[in-house]
């Protein structure tokens, strides 16, 4: 069961509404049984095809009832204005090219995840509230605020999955907030498909830099490097099964 609701964010600069989408495991009505809670990025791209931006999804619903997983997915839709997006996912502040100069307004949109959205999901569902049981995920500029989210805001997300994140932005401040010590256990999917490196070595040079780092931080890392793969949702949806595999296990 997937519940959809139209939210704002009132400290993010924009007042249109956008998705909030709960997935509730199969069975959740029926019992008392609490669940871990994964949140992720980019919302409208997670379950329906018809809502997401390019019309193909990473299909997590038929991943998540298929495999029977005891999970709450909570998804929220990104800033789909223009550019407001990047801002919004970007961490630091930064020159993006053809883009102009980036606000990074990461830091609000996670104030408002872990401030303001969870204690509410908390209060609404059944969930285990505590870093154990929260995780995070995302991909493209989602992949690094999942990346940011695990190291700036440890003490909430001990596991974090981050497919094809784009760590080569404002790099001296992504390393130093990278190399905070973290919390043990702090558990970090990352991963990049060649296809979309377009056979350059750079980066993917620099994803695994981002693994080193955060290795010697405190996280157990695992770095996948998946041949062939590009850019897209559908790319994602086949890593699914590897990042779940990564960070469910015990």
């Amino acid at each position: 069961m997937i519940l959809v609701e139209k939210i704002q964010i009132p400290a993010l600069p924009t007042k249109k509404p956008r998705r909030l989408y709960v997935y509730l495991p199969r069975g959740y009505d029926e019992t008392d049984e609490r669940y871990p809670v994964l949140y992720m990025f980019d919302g409208h791209n997670v379950f329906y095809d018809s809502h997401a931006t390019f019309g193909k999804s990473w299909g997590m619903k038929q991943y998540l009832q298929r495999t029977k997983q005891k999970l709450i997915v909570v998804a929220v839709e990104s800033n789909r204005e223009g550019n407001r997006r990047i801002f919004e996912y970007a961490p630091w502040s930064f020159f993006a090219g053809r883009f102009g100069p980036i606000e990074g307004l990461g830091k609000v949109t996670m104030d408002w995840i872990t401030k303001d959205l969870k204690p509410e999901i908390d209060r609404c569902f059944r969930t285990l509230p505590d870093r154990a049981h929260t995780l995070i995920a995302g991909s493209s500029m989602g992949g690094l605020m999942a990346l940011y989210a695990v190291t700036a805001y440890n003490d909430v997300f001990s596991r974090a999955a981050a497919l094809s994140p784009s760590p080569w932005i404002s790099t001296q401040e992504m390393k130093k907030c990278f190399s905070v010590p973290l919390k043990k256990p702090t558990r970090v999917y990352i991963d990049m498909g060649t296809g979309e490196a377009h056979g350059l070595w750079q980066p993917m040079a620099t994803m695994f830099n981002v693994a080193k780092t955060l290795n010697r931080a405190g996280a157990d890392v695992f770095a996948n490097m998946i041949p062939g793969a590009e850019h897209n949702e559908a790319a994602w949806e086949k890593r699914i099964p590897d990042f779940f595999r990564y960070l469910l296990t015990q």
